[in-house]
C-alpha cells in the first residue's frame, strides 16, 4: 500500500470551460481550478493530477501522434496546458513534472493548438493571445519562434486539416482567413476579412475584398439564389449595409474547419449550424434547431465518417450523419435550362440527419457542462465534464433498426459491408490470403460500425453486403470528484500489526450539503458517497475500520437552539443508525470524541453539560453535573494500562473455556487476547464495528481531560457506567483560552486562541510554552505510529508540522494559505508521514512532512484498474510490444506472450506481458488470424496504440493492396483501375465472360467479393482513387452550380465545367451573362469557342499557341482552360506545377487524366512534397501507395529509416503476392530486413533478430555471428 503524495480535485471553476481534451494516447485531460486532471476512460479512474499553475487552467491539449515512432521518437505522454494569467506549461504526465514553462508577459490565452500536418517538428505549438497576437512556440524548450499581430480582435482559430497554410480566425464581428501560415517565417499578410450577411430580396453582394462588381438589382435571372440565407461577404460590401440585413457574428459560438471534407467551414450559432464552402464563400448546408429543441453549445466534427457530434444546452449530445445527397451526375442536356429560371428538381444542399441522441441532464446553476471531448482514435466515445466535478462517458453502439408494422423502417445507415462468402472453399489454398477464420473482426471504431453515407447506394456491392443499423448512446461511465465546499475530513483508525491484512486507508470527507464521501487515499479515487445529513457535516469520528459517527446541525437562529443530528454509518452497507433522535431544540453539539478502546464516546454542547455514552450499546450512560464548566477542548487518554487489560481478558477467556469443558485456549480466544502494538492504544483487530477488541464483556478504565474557558484542566476517569475519579489542575500561566488538546504517550499538547503551544511532558513532569505567532490554533493532531510524536497544528492561515525532540518541538514543515495553497479548511494525518489538507477550492492534498511535495509519478498511485497504455511503458518496452503484436514470423503460432528475454530485460518482459493480458477478448482472438494478414494486423495495432501516423499509413496501404489484388494497375491500356468497381457489370460484359470456364468465373467472383473494399473516406482527399475523386468533384461542381448568385460565381462554375470536360453546361452558363455586363461580348465569344471545338488539327495548334501565350503573360487559369478544351490536360498540369499551383494540378490530374498521365503528375508532386522546403514525406508516402507503386514505397521507407514499417509492408506485399522479386527488389528487401534485425537486437529480442538475419542475405549471416556473441 503506497500513500504517495497526490491531489484529489473537486468542483470546477467557470474559467475551466472548454479546458478538456481526449488524446490519441487514449487518456482524457481536463482543467479543474489550477490543476490538470488526467483520467483513464477505460477504467473510469483518475490516474494523475498535475499542479504547477498559479491561476485557473483555461486550455489543455494532448500532443498529436502523427509521426513515426522509433527509438529516437518514442511513445510518450506529452500534454500542454495554459492558465488565465498566460502561463503555458508542457508536462511529463507520467512523472507529474513540468518540462517547460513559458508565457508572453502577463497576456492571457484565447486559444491553443499543437501544429500537426507537417514533418518538421512534433514540438510546435500555436497560441492566440488577446487581442490579436498569434505566437508560434517550441513547446519542448519554451522558445518563441515568431509572433504575428493582426489588426482585428480575434477570439479563436482553426487550422485547415487539408492545408497547413490555411488558418481561419473568429473575430468579434467577422471571420479572418490567412493563407500564408508557415513555420519558418512570420506570416506577412493580415488576412482577408469576411462578414456574414443575410441578403434581402433586393440586393445580394458576395464580394471579396477590393472587388467592386455587383449584380444588377433589376436582373431576374437568378432570383432563386438570392433567397439563400447566409453568405460570406468581403469588406467593401459590408459598408453598404443600408440595403442588407446584416447578421452579426457576435453570437457565433464556434468556428471550426470540417474534418472530413475539404474547403468546408462550420459556424455554430445557438439555433443553427452553418456549413460554408470556402471555394464559393457560401452556405451549402444549414442544420437548424427544432423549435422546441435545446440550443447548440458546441460541435465536434468527426473524421472517419462525415458525422458531427453536437452538444446542447440541456447536456444532451446528438449525432448527425451526412445525408446521401440527390446527386445530379449528368448536367442538363443541350438547350434545356440554359435560360430556365425554375429551380432544379432536387435539392443539392448538404444535409445532416439526426441519428441518435443521449439523455439530457439536469442542468442547474451549479451543474453545467463545461467541456465535451471525443475519442479521436475510435470516434464513438464522448465525455462530458460538469461543473460539479462529474465526468460522464457516453458510447455510441450499433443496434438493429426499429421495426414498424412487422417491417424494418428504412435506415440509410449501413455497416461498411465486408463479409466472407459462404462458398469460399472453392478458392485454392495456395493463396496466403485471405486467412479463413470464423472470428469476426472487432468493431472498434465508428468506421467499423457505419459505412459512408455518400457511397452507400442500393446498387453498390458494399451496400448489399452490409446491413441496416441504427445507433444509440449508452452511458458507460460516471465519475465524480470531491463534493464542495468541504467542512471536515477525518482519517480512519491507523494501520497496526494486527489489522494490516484487512486495512484500507479511508478518509471521510464531509461537506456543506450533508454528504459524506469516502476517499481511498492510496488510489486517489472516491469510493463511496453517503447522503447522511440535511445540513452541513460538522464533525466525523471513526468508531472502527468500517463505521463512523457524524453530527450536523443547521446554522443557529436568534435563539441559538438547533436540532442536532447524530448518526452511526456502516461503511460497507451504508446503513444509518440514528442516535439522540428526540431532541428538537437544544444548543449545538461542539465536540464528539470516541475513547481509544472504543468503549465510550463523549458529546460536548455549546451551553449544556456533556454526555457520556456507551459505544457498544449506543446508550447514554450519564450527563455531567451542572456545576462542571463547559469544555472548550477535550481529549481521551491513550495511556490506559495494557497489562491490566490483558490480565482481565485472559481471566475472562479462561472462565469461558472452562465452561466449554476443554480448558485449553482455543484459537479464537488467543486472538481475542492480542492488543495493538501502537502506542495510540487498542485499535481494531477484527472487522466488527461493535466489538473491535474482544473487550465486549470486560469494561476497562479510561481517562479523558478537558479544559474550561479559564484554562483549567480537568481529568476524569470512567469505568463501567460512571465517572469514578476527577481532578482539577489549575491553569497554566500565560495561556489564553485553550482551543484544542492532543494526547499521545507521555505528551499532552494544548493550543490557545492566541497561537501559543503548551507541551506537557507527563513523564518528566515538565511543561514548555512556545509562541507560534500564527494566531488562533484550530486543531492539533498527533501522527499515528509507535514512538512517532510528530504533530500538526492548523491555523487560520495554514498548517505547521512539528516533531518533539527531547521535549522540545522542532518545526518540520509549514505551508501558508492562501499564499502558497488555497485556504485550508481542515487537516488530518493519513499515515505516519502523510498529511491530508482540505481546501476551499474543493481539493484534498495528500502531502509529505515538508507540505511542499504535492504530486508523484503515476506508478506510485495504487490504482484499482490496470491500465492499457503503451505510452507509460519504457521506450524499449513500448516498441517491442508493438513489433510483437504487428507480426511474428519467427513463431510458428502467433502468441500473445513474450518469452526468452535476457536477464537484464526481465522487467521489460513482465511489463509487456501485463499489457498483453489487458487486451480485449475479441481483439486477442482476431489479431492472431486476421483476415488480410500483416497489413490488417498492423492497422489494428495502430488503433490500439493510438498511433495516428501508423493508422493513416496502414488504412491506405490495406485499401490499395486489396485494390491492386483485384485490378492490377500495371496491366491493361490506360490502367484498368479507371473502371468504377462499384458499378455492377453490364449485360455486354457478362455475356462475354461466359466463354470462360464457369469454375474460373465463380472463383473470380469470390475473389472480387473478398477484396472489394469501399472507397476511402473523403478526408483522404487526393489519396482517394480517381473514380471516387472524380465523382465527388462532379457532385461539388453541381452543388456550386445550384448555388450561383453572382457573376463571379457563375464564371467560376463555367471554368470548372470546362476543365472537367462538361462543355455543354459550360456553354449554358457562359451565355447567361447579362447584356449590361462588361464581360457580355467576351463570354459570348467564349461560349462559341467552347461549343465549336471539335479537335481538328489546325485549330488545336492555334489554341495551344494562344494558351501558352496566355500562361506566359500571367493568365494561368485562362490558358489551362484552353488546354483542357483540346484534351491537353497533361500539359495543363505541367504548367500548373511549374507555376507552383500544385493543389490545382493534382485536382485536375485526378479528376480528368488517365492512370499513366495521372501517375506522372502525382510523381512530380511526390518529389515536391519530399523537398526540404515542403517536408511532407509522410504525405508523399500515402500518394505513392495510392499509385500502387509498392517497391517505390519500400524504397522511401528505407530512406526515411522507418525499418519496422518497411519490413511489415514488405511482408504484407508478399502475402498479397504483389512484390515481384527482381534483383533490385530482392536486395532492397534484404537491406530492410537487415536494418530491422539490428533494431530487434537493440531491443533485446534474440529469436526475432535471428529470423530477420536469416532473410537478409550474406550481410545477415555476418550479423548472425554478432547476435550469437551478444546473446551468449
Amino acid at each position: 500500500m503506497k500513500l504517495a503524495p497526490k491531489i484529489v480535485t473537486g468542483a470546477l471553476h467557470s474559467q475551466n470551460k472548454g479546458a478538456c481534451d481526449w488524446g490519441w494516447q487514449g487518456l482524457l485531460a481536463y482543467g479543474c481550478h489550477s490543476f490538470v486532471v488526467i483520467v483513464d476512460p477505460k477504467n473510469v479512474q483518475v490516474i494523475q493530477v498535475l499542479d504547477k499553475h498559479k491561476s485557473n487552467v483555461v486550455k489543455v491539449k494532448w500532443a498529436r501522434e502523427n509521426y513515426n515512432h522509433d527509438t529516437s521518437s518514442p511513445y510518450n505522454l506529452r500534454l500542454v496546458s495554459a492558465d488565465a494569467s498566460g502561463v503555458i506549461i508542457t508536462w511529463d504526465v507520467i512523472q507529474g513534472q513540468s518540462k517547460a514553462e513559458f508565457s508572453d508577459g502577463q497576456r492571457p490565452i484565447q486559444d491553443l493548438e499543437w501544429l500537426s500536418n507537417q514533418d518538421a517538428s512534433h514540438d510546435l505549438l500555436v497560441a492566440l493571445h488577446p487581442p490579436y497576437s498569434l505566437i508560434l512556440w517550441n513547446a519542448d524548450t519554451g522558445t518563441k519562434l515568431w509572433k504575428k499581430s493582426y489588426t482585428e480582435p480575434l477570439l479563436s482559430f482553426s487550422f485547415d486539416p487539408f492545408n497547413i497554410r490555411n488558418v481561419a480566425f473568429l473575430g468579434q464581428d467577422c471571420i479572418v482567413f490567412v493563407d500564408d501560415f508557415s513555420i519558418t517565417k512570420t506570416p506577412s499578410s493580415n488576412g482577408k476579412k469576411f462578414y456574414i450577411s443575410s441578403p434581402s430580396s433586393q440586393a445580394s453582394n458576395i464580394k471579396a475584398e477590393g472587388s467592386s462588381s455587383s449584380l444588377d438589382k433589376k436582373s431576374t435571372s437568378r432570383n432563386l439564389a438570392k433567397r439563400m440565407s447566409k453568405m460570406l461577404v468581403g469588406e467593401v460590401s459590408s459598408k453598404r449595409s443600408g440595403e442588407e440585413e446584416s447578421v452579426t457574428l457576435n453570437e457565433c459560438l464556434q468556428l471550426e474547419f470540417h474534418r472530413a471534407c475539404r474547403h468546408h467551414l462550420i459556424l455554430v450559432y445557438p439555433r443553427e449550424i452553418l456549413l460554408l464552402d470556402l471555394e464559393i464563400n457560401q452556405t451549402v448546408g444549414i442544420i437548424t434547431m427544432e423549435r422546441t429543441g435545446s440550443p447548440f453549445v458546441q460541435v465536434l466534427p468527426l473524421r472517419q465518417r462525415d458525422v458531427m457530434l453536437c452538444l446542447h444546452e440541456n447536456g444532451s449530445i446528438t449525432t448527425r450523419v451526412r445525408r446521401k445527397t440527390n446527386v445530379i451526375t449528368t448536367p442538363a442536356s443541350e438547350g434545356v435550362g440554359a435560360f430556365d429560371d425554375s429551380p432544379p428538381h432536387v435539392s443539392m444542399d448538404v444535409a445532416y440527419d439526426m441519428r441518435c441522441q443521449s439523455d439530457s441532464l439536469r442542468v442547474t446553476r451549479h451543474s453545467k457542462v463545461v467541456g465535451i471531448a471525443c475519442c479521436p482514435m475510435f470516434e464513438r466515445s464522448v465525455v462530458l465534464i460538469m461543473t460539479d466535478s462529474r465526468v460522464i462517458f457516453w458510447e455510441m453502439l450499433m443496434m438493429e433498426p426499429m421495426v414498424h408494422n412487422g417491417r424494418h423502417s428504412h435506415s440509410p445507415l449501413h455497416t461498411p459491408g465486408s463479409s466472407i462468402p459462404e462458398d469460399i472453399s472453392k478458392l485454392s489454398t495456395t493463396e496466403k490470403l485471405p486467412v479463413i477464420t470464423d472470428v469476426a473482426p472487432p468493431k472498434l471504431s465508428l468506421c467499423d460500425m457505419i459505412g459512408q453515407s455518400q457511397v452507400m447506394t442500393p446498387d453498390n456491392q458494399a451496400f448489399q453486403l452490409g446491413k441496416g443499423v441504427a445507433l444509440k448512446f449508452m452511458m458507460t461511465g460516471l465519475m465524480s470528484g470531491v463534493s464542495t465546499p468541504i467542512t471536515v475530513v477525518r482519517m480512519c483508525p491507523p494501520l497496526t500489526t494486527k489489522n494490516w491484512s484487512i486495512y484500507q486507508p479511508l478518509l471521510a470527507i464531509g461537506n456543506n450539503s450533508g454528504t459524506i464521501q469516502i476517499l481511498h487515499v492510496s488510489s486517489g479515487q472516491i469510493e463511496r458517497e453517503y447522503s447522511v445529513h440535511a445540513g452541513p457535516v460538522r464533525g466525523i469520528e471513526w468508531s472502527s475500520l468500517k463505521s463512523f459517527m457524524s453530527f450536523s446541525y443547521p446554522n443557529p437562529g436568534q435563539t441559538g437552539l438547533v436540532k442536532n443530528e447524530l448518526f452511526m454509518v456502516d461503511v460497507l452497507s451504508g446503513k444509518l443508525t440514528t442516535l439522540r433522535n428526540n431532541h428538537d431544540h437544544e444548543p449545538p453539539i461542539e465536540l464528539l470524541r470516541i475513547s481509544y478502546l472504543k468503549q465510550y464516546f463523549v458529546i460536548c454542547f455549546k451551553e449544556k453539560p456533556l454526555e457520556l455514552w456507551d459505544l457498544r450499546s449506543l446508550t447514554m450512560l450519564r450527563e455531567m453535573g451542572k456545576s462542571i464548566p463547559r469544555p472548550t477542548a477535550l481529549e481521551w487518554s491513550p495511556s490506559h494500562s495494557l497489562k491490566i487489560l490483558k490480565r482481565k481478558l485472559l481471566a475472562q477467556t479462561m472462565a469461558e473455556s472452562d465452561k466449554e469443558g476443554d480448558g485449553i485456549l482455543s484459537k479464537s480466544s488467543s486472538d481475542a487476547m492480542t492488543t495493538s502494538k501502537t502506542s495510540t492504544g487498542g485499535q481494531e483487530m477484527s472487522d466488527s464495528s461493535s466489538d473491535p477488541m474482544g473487550v465486549q464483556k470486560v469494561s476497562m478504565k479510561e481517562h479523558f481531560v478537558f479544559t474550561d474557558g479559564e484554562g483549567n484542566v480537568y481529568h476524569f476517569v470512567v469505568e463501567g457506567t460512571s465517572f469514578i475519579d476527577a481532578t482539577k489542575i489549575p491553569a497554566e500561566s500565560g495561556l489564553g483560552s485553550i482551543s484544542c488538546i492532543a494526547w499521545k504517550g507521555e505528551s499532552i499538547t494544548f493550543g490557545d486562541s492566541d497561537g501559543q503551544l503548551c507541551i506537557w511532558d507527563l513523564k518528566g513532569r515538565t511543561s514548555r510554552t512556545l509562541p507560534t505567532h500564527r494566531g488562533w490554533i484550530k486543531k492539533i493532531r498527533f501522527a499515528p505510529g509507535r514512538g512517532n510524536i510528530k504533530f500538526l497544528t492548523l491555523y487560520n492561515d495554514g498548517v505547521d508540522i512539528w516533531d518533539i525532540k527531547d521535549t522540545k518541538p522542532e518545526l518540520n514543515g509549514s505551508v501558508k494559505s492562501p499564499r502558497e495553497i488555497a485556504k485550508i479548511v481542515d487537516a488530518e494525518w493519513c499515515g505516519s508521514d502523510r498529511v491530508a489538507l482540505a481546501t476551499t477550492n474543493g481539493a484534498v492534498y495528500i502531502t509529505d512532512l515538508t507540505l511542499k511535495n504535492l504530486t508523484s509519478p503515476v506508478d506510485e498511485w495504487d490504482l484499482p484498474g490496470q491500465l492499457w497504455c503503451p505510452y507509460m511503458l519504457t521506450n524499449k518496452a513500448s516498441l517491442l510490444l508493438k513489433y510483437l503484436l504487428q507480426h511474428q514470423p519467427w513463431n510458428t503460432e502467433y502468441s500473445l506472450k513474450l518469452e526468452g528475454m535476457m536477464d537484464d530485460d526481465v522487467d521489460v518482459q513482465t511489463a509487456i506481458n501485463n499489457q498483453l493480458n489487458l487486451l480485449d477478448g475479441d481483439v486477442s482472438k482476431y489479431i492472431g488470424n486476421s483476415r488480410f494478414g500483416t497489413a490488417e494486423r498492423c492497422l489494428l495495432v495502430a488503433r490500439l496504440f493510438g498511433d495516428e501516423s501508423d493508422l493513416l499509413f496502414w488504412t491506405v496501404a490495406l485499401h490499395y493492396l486489396k485494390l491492386e489484388k483485384l485490378q492490377p494497375s500495371s496491366k491493361g491500356n490506360n490502367g484498368s483501375r479507371e473502371r468504377d468497381r462499384f458499378v455492377p457489370p453490364t449485360k455486354e460484359t457478362s455475356d462475354l465472360v461466359v466463354l470462360d470456364n464457369p469454375e474460373d468465373v465463380a472463383k473470380r467472383q469470390i475473389v472480387e467479393q473478398l477484396f472489394n473494399d469501399p472507397p476511402l473516406e473523403r478526408y483522404f482527399d487526393t489519396i482517394c482513387s480517381n473514380t471516387s475523386f472524380q465523382k465527388y468533384q462532379l457532385d461539388r461542381v453541381a452543388l456550386h452550380d445550384s448555388k450561383r448568385a453572382t457573376y463571379d460565381h457563375t464564371k467560376k462554375c463555367a471554368e470548372n465545367y470546362v476543365m472537367l470536360g462538361q462543355t455543354d453546361r459550360a456553354v449554358q452558363l457562359l451565355l447567361e451573362t447579362e447584356p449590361e455586363s462588361d464581360q457580355y461580348y467576351t463570354d459570348c465569344l467564349r461560349a462559341c469557342l467552347v461549343a465549336s471545338i471539335r479537335s481538328s488539327g489546325a485549330s488545336q495548334s492555334t489554341i495551344k499557341l494562344v494558351a501558352t501565350n496566355l500562361i506566359a503573360n500571367g493568365k494561368l487559369t485562362e490558358g489551362v482552360q484552353l488546354l483542357c478544351l483540346i484534351d491537353k490536360g497533361m500539359d495543363a498540369c505541367r504548367y500548373l506545377q511549374t507555376y507552383g499551383a500544385w493543389d490545382q494540378a493534382v485536382w485536375l490530374a485526378k479528376a480528368t487524366l488517365g492512370y499513366t498521365d495521372c501517375c506522372e503528375v502525382l510523381k512530380r508532386w511526390v518529389d515536391h512534397l519530399c523537398s526540404t522546403q515542403v517536408n511532407q514525406k509522410s504525405k508523399a508516402l500515402l500518394v505513392m501507395l495510392s499509385l500502387g507503386q509498392f517497391p517505390k514505397v519500400l524504397e522511401m521507407l528505407y530512406g526515411m529509416r522507418q525499418f519496422n514499417r518497411a519490413s511489415c509492408f514488405a511482408e504484407a506485399c508478399m502475402e498479397f503476392s504483389l512484390l515481384d522479386m527482381t534483383p533490385d527488389n530482392k536486395s532492397l528487401v534484404e537491406a530492410i530486413f537487415l536494418e530491422y534485425a539490428r533494431q530487434l537486437i537493440n531491443l533485446g529480442h534474440r529469436k526475432a533478430s535471428e529470423h530477420y538475419c536469416n532473410r537478409a542475405g550474406d550481410k545477415g549471416k555476418q550479423l548472425m555471428k554478432e547476435v550469437d556473441i551478444l546473446f551468449s
